[in-house]
């Protein structure tokens, strides 16, 4: 990516993707040049933690709601400390923040990042086309970056794709830090940073729950020298097809039987844990509207998601694992693609979404007080 300094953002710009489509709108943030995998998200609010989520990692997200920026940007809201999105796309951008903690602009943000974007597009043709042809890679460029169309288009062509990205690293912490308790301590829980939001750790302090975020490189010895209640996976970008590594890990914790929790990208490594398979979707789920029905109760709730990849598992009934049996715990309504996973003889279950949900909704809390009973469970 490069970057010059923020004007007016009066520049043109110009979105190219890989299979030639191109759109025309003016600079949002830095101005430059920038790459990643188009995808989009239905998100209405909530931008700010989708900018900050180590998730989104190399890729360009697409705002399907018209009008973005209305809130500003707040010092409260970041799940990590910067921007992890490569490009955004809006419609129409706010022109001035109206919110009592807003600080200062989302324009103004992004480009104090470094962050490439354009607006004024139509972000919903761009959305209807990428439903059909599926995530791809795409370039935006703007001010002096602006160049032929061909030679842009080569440029785009020359980025790897997300399939076979091994990215974890890139994004997790590389020391160890805690997260303590509130109130009193009930569990300590070894988490395996694979590009954890801030709110998922903030969730189980909540629950009284001291929480060791390690380095994706975590080690079994790594995790059991904290002494775990409980071991969780964190979310995190890239195939999860590259993770051999938590894998392998993983493995380990659920030979030892303790109680394990994983979310987004550790529900695919629970699955290839287990012997299952992953793929890449189409297009992807992101957002914070997605129907999500728990099989376990029936109940159907509305979930934040970010994953274009899923776990290949048989929605017909439990399988047998190394490990035990494993049933598919959850399933989305629109594709009857897997969000979960449960073993039913070792105390172990992920989901494919954000139960933490910091910018809503919180349908899926009560997950957290899973993991809690899991613990209590082990413990009695």
């Amino acid at each position: 990516m490069t970057t010059s300094n923020r004007g007016l953002n009066t520049a043109p710009a110009v979105l190219v993707l890989e299979d030639g489509r191109t759109f025309r709108g003016r600079a949002y943030g830095a101005v430059g040049e920038t790459f990643g995998e188009a995808v989009f998200s239905t998100g209405m609010t909530g931008y700010q933690e989708t900018l900050t989520d180590p998730s989104y990692h190399r890729q360009v997200v697409v705002m399907t709601a018209p009008h973005v920026g209305n809130t500003g940007v707040n010092d409260e809201d970041p799940e990590s400390k910067r921007i992890w999105v490569a490009g955004y796309v809006v419609r129409d951008p706010a022109r001035v923040p109206s919110n009592w903690r807003s600080r200062r602009t989302l324009d103004e943000e992004l480009a104090a990042q470094g962050v490439v974007g354009i607006s004024a597009i139509d972000t919903r043709a761009l959305t209807r086309h990428l439903r059909e042809r599926g995530a791809m890679r795409v370039g935006i460029f703007s001010g002096e970056a602006i160049a032929d169309e061909v030679a842009l288009l080569a440029k785009v062509r020359a980025v790897p794709q997300m399939k076979g990205a091994d990215l974890s690293g890139e994004v997790a912490t590389t020391e160890r830090y805690v997260v303590p308790a509130i109130g009193t301590k009930k569990f300590t829980v070894a988490a395996v940073d694979l590009g954890i939001k801030g709110m998922t750790p903030h969730r189980m302090a909540e629950r009284g729950i001291e929480v060791h975020v390690l380095p994706a490189t975590a080690t079994v010895e790594d995790i059991y020298a904290v002494n775990p209640d409980g071991v969780f996976f964190s979310n995190g970008p890239g195939d999860p097809a590259t993770a051999d590594h938590p894998v392998s890990v993983m493995r380990a914790v659920l030979e030892r039987g303790t109680p394990l929790f994983g979310i987004c990208f550790g529900n695919q490594i629970l699955g290839r844990a287990l012997g299952f398979g992953t793929y890449k979707l189409k297009y992807g789920h992101r957002g914070i509207n997605q129907p999500v029905q728990d099989r376990t109760t029936g109940k159907v709730e509305v979930t934040a998601h970010n994953h274009g990849f899923a776990v290949d598992a048989p929605l017909d009934g439990p399988s047998d694992t190394p490990y035990g049996r494993v049933e598919v715990s959850h399933v989305c309504l629109n594709d009857n693609v897997v969000e979960g996973l449960q073993l039913l003889d070792r105390p172990a279950f992920s989901v494919q979404y954000h139960p933490e949900a910091a910018a809503g909704p919180h349908d899926a809390a009560y997950l957290f007080d899973r993991f809690v009973s899991l613990m209590e469970g082990q413990r009695a």
